[in-house]
């Protein structure tokens, strides 16, 4: 048998965890002077409350080479293989400690998603189905090769304080969008992330338009299954774009963001995951 392990990062929901038997090793996040782990003992709205009460942003960490290799000894002592899939290696150094592990433990295959969130669930998903399903490593592995240029993640942010804390935009630019109502539009491609459209105006408007420019004229997505994510508080943003999904899509799976996510993104952002024919 193969088991399928991954991070944190892949914000795939437990339900589909459970059901594919998928070990998740947590990053660390680090609020004020305390190490948490993400997803066990820390969760979005314990990140929120701290930031909205004037708190600084939480850093994340990254699984140390040590702790996967732990990990890798358990599991190869149970299965014949094992195949752990990471977050983009440019996104953490994750992969390449990982990659260090599996050195010392022969049967262990690492790959890099080259992707975060949903996207790098969607690898996490498809490998444990195949899995599942019988195939071997060699084919599992050349599976995630073909998928990875075809996964594609993007999401729509309502505010910019959490990338401005964490210096990732400048303190004018946040400014500059809160007094515009500008809302950016993040794409992952080739393993990083870049603003390919800003929106304007109230979040409901910039969820609809958004997964219009997403979707409309599209004939190269495959339409059999698409994930949504959000790090909302409530259903009414997920409701937007779930209506809009379903109508296009014979599955649409849903997950809420993990803390490493929201670290970076904050509340009320809300992404897609689309898969390329």
């Amino acid at each position: 048998m193969i088991k399928i392990t991954t991070d944190s990062t892949c914000d795939l929901p437990a339900e589909l965890l459970t059901k594919y038997d998928i070990s998740v090793t947590p990053l660390g996040v680090v609020m004020g002077d305390h190490l948490y782990q993400d997803g066990v003992n820390i969760t979005t709205a314990d990140i929120a409350a701290h930031v909205d009460a004037g708190g600084g942003i939480t850093t994340t960490n990254a699984v140390n080479a040590a702790d996967y290799e732990t990990l890798f000894r358990e599991l190869i002592a149970q299965y014949d293989a094992v195949i752990h899939i990471n977050i983009g290696a440019g996104f953490s150094c994750c992969h390449q400690n990982a990659k260090l592990a599996a050195e010392e433990v022969p049967g262990v295959h690492v790959f890099s998603s080259e992707n975060l969130s949903v996207g790098h669930g969607m690898a996490v998903l498809l490998a444990a189905e195949a899995a599942r399903g019988g195939k071997s490593v060699e084919e599992i592995l050349s599976l995630l090769e073909n998928l990875r240029p075809r996964l594609e993640m993007s999401f729509v942010l309502d505010r910019l304080d959490y990338m401005k804390k964490g210096g990732r935009c400048s303190a004018v630019t946040a400014l500059g969008a809160n007094l515009l109502k500008l809302h950016p539009c993040i794409e992952v491609s080739d393993g990083s992330m870049g603003v390919v459209k800003k929106y304007r105006g109230s979040m409901e408007k910039v969820v609809t338009d958004y997964l219009r420019d997403r979707l409309e004229g599209r004939t190269d997505l495959d339409e059999s299954r698409a994930i949504l994510v959000d790090t909302c508080e409530d259903d009414h943003l997920a409701a937007i774009a779930r209506e809009i999904l379903q109508g296009r899509f014979d599955e649409v799976l849903e997950a809420k963001a993990g803390c490493t996510i929201f670290s970076h993104c904050g509340p009320r952002t809300l992404g897609v995951l689309l898969l390329r024919k």
